[in-house]
């Protein structure tokens, strides 16, 4: 990100050096806009980034809820079935 904005502001400064007042004026105002839109990217892939880590531990507490009600299930008809035999012999 520091890269682009310098990048930007080297072209920015290149540009203002070589040119009329309204050029000048053009090239601030879509320096300033390309800074801000790299402002706002960035900022946007840290709230999504938060937001696929907070998706990703809800999603995983739910599988390890739902592995243990498995599990449980499981147990019941295990211990249910081996009663089942017991009753049979």
């Amino acid at each position: 990100m520091r890269t682009a904005i310098l990048i930007c502001a080297v072209i920015g400064g290149l540009s203002l050096a070589a040119c009329s007042q309204k050029t000048e004026d053009h090239t601030a105002a879509a320096t300033n806009e390309a800074g801000a839109a790299t402002a706002s990217a960035t900022n946007d892939a840290v709230a999504n980034a938060e937001t696929a880590a907070d998706n990703t531990s809800d999603a995983a507490k739910t599988a390890a809820e739902n592995t243990e009600a498995a599990a449980g299930v499981a147990a019941r008809k295990t211990d249910a079935a081996a009663d089942a035999a017991a009753k049979t012999n």
